[in-house]
């Protein structure tokens, strides 16, 4: 996205977690298509520290540009990240500049669960520690996107902006997340893993305050941000499609599927019931209204409202529960009828799940052979002056 909105004219900053490789500088932002670049590379850190410990090594993730630093112990990531990204658009705003991109990930929510003593302290009503906690990471993520608001409003840019806030999965209820009243928790293919809220502001709307239902990928992002910038797709091979007219004018979604994944690697589950698709793969496909699952769709159950638990966590914090409770590997569902995926109608419905295999097999025809290398020792932090970076 960074490189085609570049070619209209666009300055591109990006803040915060990148998690998309890093092995050679080839692969961390700067080198795809961002002017400025910092954050973290890797999946999770400590929020003060910056202090990542993976595959048996530790090392300091923080990297501005292409270079790691260590200047910013202490400083709590929301404030860090939203510190950056007004500089980015105060400075901005005082220059005769090209227009903006700032793509901004916060770490908050997401483990380990950290948040300023101050902000927790804000739900001293919730018993639970890591409900309690996540609370409080919520509000300081919340207050960080208030202040970047305003930010916008103070330097004259907010008329004029698209503002996006999104998530990539359900909440982890092994940390003080919660997606009740659907089923399952992130790392799973249940709606509770899957399904994720977001909006969009800007004076360009045409129904503020509406809302839409419409199916939606992220890589739907990709064409519908460009072409809204004035740039052209022409020549790209995509997987997403322009929703804008879905979300700004609530026009039906021009997307029909979601492959939410085909996992070769995971564990198989069972026999396969089916000649075209091995069913006991773990896969998951969303067809217009209807979703598919097979294999193992992961951790199954209705994790209920933390309120009526103090000691929520402990009752649901079970980490090795990880797979589905029932025999079967294949599972069907009508997700506009039943969101909450309570009634399982594979049975009443063979010609659909026929019909949905056979997309599964389609979809897996095009996928490339899994090539997943052991760890690189030469990837440890002590090789590269304590930093987690590139090493090849």
């Amino acid at each position: 996205m960074p490189d085609k909105l570049k070619e209209v004219g666009y300055s591109t900053h990006m803040i915060g977690k990148w998690h998309l490789g890093f092995y050679t500088k080839d692969y961390i932002p700067t080198s795809r298509g961002f002017d400025s670049y910092s954050g973290y590379l890797t999946g999770s850190e400590d929020y003060y520290s910056r202090k990542r410990f993976a595959g048996g090594f530790t090392g300091i993730d923080y990297t501005v540009n292409q270079t790691g630093r260590n200047n910013t112990y202490g400083e709590y990531s929301a404030h860090l990240f939203t510190r950056h990204a007004q500089t980015i658009i105060t400075t901005h705003a005082a220059q005769e500049s090209p227009p903006l991109f700032l793509y901004l990930a916060f770490q908050s929510v997401h483990s380990p669960m950290q948040v300023p003593e101050k902000y927790e302290n804000m739900y001293s009503n919730i018993e639970d520690k890591y409900r309690r906690i996540y609370a409080g990471m919520v509000s300081a993520m919340d207050e960080a996107v208030g202040n970047l608001t305003q930010t916008l409003e103070d330097s004259g840019l907010l008329n004029n902006t698209i503002l996006v806030f999104t998530t990539d999965n359900g909440g982890q209820t092994l940390s003080g997340g919660n997606n009740f009243p659907l089923r399952g928790r992130k790392a799973t293919y249940w709606e509770g893993g899957v399904r994720g809220n977001g909006f969009v502001y800007s004076p360009l709307l045409k129904n503020p305050g509406s809302t839409s239902k419409e199916l939606m990928h992220i890589t739907d992002w990709y064409p519908t941000l460009v072409k809204l910038a004035g740039g052209s797709m022409a020549g790209t091979k995509l997987d997403g499609y322009n929703v804008w007219d879905s979300i700004n004018l609530g026009a039906p979604s021009p997307r029909k599927d979601i492959l939410h994944n085909i996992d070769p690697m995971y564990k198989k589950k069972g026999e396969s019931v089916s000649k075209v698709f091995d069913t006991s793969v773990q896969a998951a496909l969303r067809h217009g209204d209807w979703k598919i699952l097979t294999g193992d769709p992961g951790f199954d159950s209705w994790v209920p409202e933390p309120t009526l638990y103090s000691d929520y966590s402990r009752r649901f914090n079970d980490s090795s529960n990880t797979s589905s409770s029932s025999d079967q590997n294949v599972y069907l569902f009508n997700i506009a009828e039943d969101p909450t995926e309570h009634f399982e109608v594979s049975a009443k419905y063979p010609d659909v799940v026929d019909m949905l295999l056979s997309r599964l097999a389609a979809y897996n025809s095009t996928a490339v052979p899994v090539f997943y290398p052991d760890t690189d020792s030469r990837c440890n932090p002590a090789l590269h002056g304590g930093y987690w970076g590139p090493w090849l």
